[in-house]
C-alpha cells in the first residue's frame, strides 16, 4: 500500500491505530467455541466494532499456526474479510520470517501473493540478502524488527559496535538496501531513549510501534520523538483491546477501548498541526 494512502487514512480517521488479532482461544468470550470457526468468528466482531477507529490490523501468524490447519483457514478467512469489506485498511502480516534469499523469496510469495498482505514483519538479521526478496513488491511494505521491546533486546541489538549499537548499524545499512523506500521499522515503544536518534537516521519511512499500555510505553512520550510531516507511526495495541471485554459484549467493549486510544492519537495529531 502506498504511503499517502496511510497518511491519508490517518488524516481521515484522525488516527493512528493498529489492532492486533492475536487470538488465544483460552481468552475469548467462552460462547464463541461453540461456532464452526471461533477464531474467525472472534476476528469478525472486533474488525466489524473497530475498523473506523483504527487504519491497520496485525495478524500474528503464531496465534494461527498454534491451531494447524485450522488456524491457517481462519487466518485466510479474516485477511480475505479485511481486504474484501474494508480495502482501506492496512494489513500486516507479523511473521517475522527471514532466511537465505529463494527461502525469503518463498516467504514472500505466500504472504504478499497468496494471502495478499500489505506488508510483512521481517526479522533482518541474516542481513540483505534475507530482505531484498520481499522489497521486490513494489506495491508491498516490509517491515523490519530493529528495536524491539523485550527484555533480550540487549543480548544482541543493544551490543555496543565501533561508533553506535547493533540495531543503529543495522538501521544505516538498510538505508542502502534496493528499494529501501518500502521499509518500515519495528521500534519498541519502550525504548524512548534511543527515539531521537532512530528518526534522525530514518526521518521519513513509518515506524510500527508495540508495547504501548500494558508493556510501559507512554504515548504521548512516544509519539513526540517520532512523528514526522507524514504522521510516520503506527501505533500498535492487541491485548488491551482485543481482551477488554470476555462476555456477549466483548466487541463493544474492544471498540470501547480503540475509541479511548483514538481520542488520545487524535488529539496529539490536532497539537502537531497534522489534522
Amino acid at each position: 500500500m502506498e504511503v499517502l494512502k496511510i497518511v491519508n487514512q490517518i488524516k481521515s480517521k484522525r488516527s493512528f491505530l493498529c489492532v492486533g488479532l492475536d487470538v488465544d482461544l483460552e481468552k475469548i468470550p467462552k460462547f464463541l467455541l461453540d461456532k464452526n470457526d471461533p477464531i474467525f468468528e472472534f476476528n469478525k466482531s472486533i474488525i466489524d466494532n473497530t475498523h473506523m477507529h483504527c487504519i491497520a490490523y496485525k495478524l500474528n501468524t503464531a496465534f494461527y499456526e498454534a491451531y494447524g490447519i485450522k488456524g491457517w483457514k481462519a487466518l485466510e478467512k479474516t485477511i480475505n474479510y479485511i481486504n474484501n469489506n474494508y480495502s482501506e485498511i492496512f494489513t500486516i502480516a507479523d511473521a517475522k520470517r527471514g532466511d537465505i534469499g529463494n527461502t525469503s523469496r518463498m516467504y514472500a510469495r505466500s504472504f504478499f501473493e497468496q494471502l495478499n498482505f500489505d506488508s510483512i514483519t521481517v526479522n533482518p538479521y541474516m542481513g540483505r540478502d534475507s530482505v531484498e526478496p520481499f522489497l521486490e513488491y513494489n506495491d508491498k511494505n516490509t517491515i523490519i524488527l530493529a528495536l524491539t521491546s523485550n527484555e533480550g533486546s540487549k543480548d544482541l541489538q543493544l551490543i555496543s559496535t565501533a561508533n553506535d549499537y547493533v540495531f543503529m548499524d543495522l538501521i544505516k545499512s538498510s538505508k542502502t538496501w534496493n528499494n529501501s523506500k518500502n521499509l518500515m521499522y519495528v521500534i519498541g515503544a519502550t525504548k524512548t531513549e534511543y527515539l531521537e536518534e532512530i528518526r534522525k537516521i530514518i526521518p521519513d519511512n513509518f515506524l510500527l510501534i508495540p508495547g504501548i499500555g500494558a508493556q510501559g510505553g507512554n504515548l504521548k512520550e512516544v509519539c513526540k520523538k517520532t512523528i514526522n510531516n507524514n504522521i510516520g507511526i503506527i501505533i500498535n495495541s492487541s491485548r488491551g483491546i482485543i481482551y477488554s471485554g470476555n462476555d456477549e459484549n466483548f466487541a463493544q467493549a474492544a471498540e470501547k477501548e480503540a475509541i479511548s486510544l483514538k481520542k488520545q492519537m487524535e488529539e496529539i495529531l490536532i497539537d502537531s498541526k497534522l489534522i
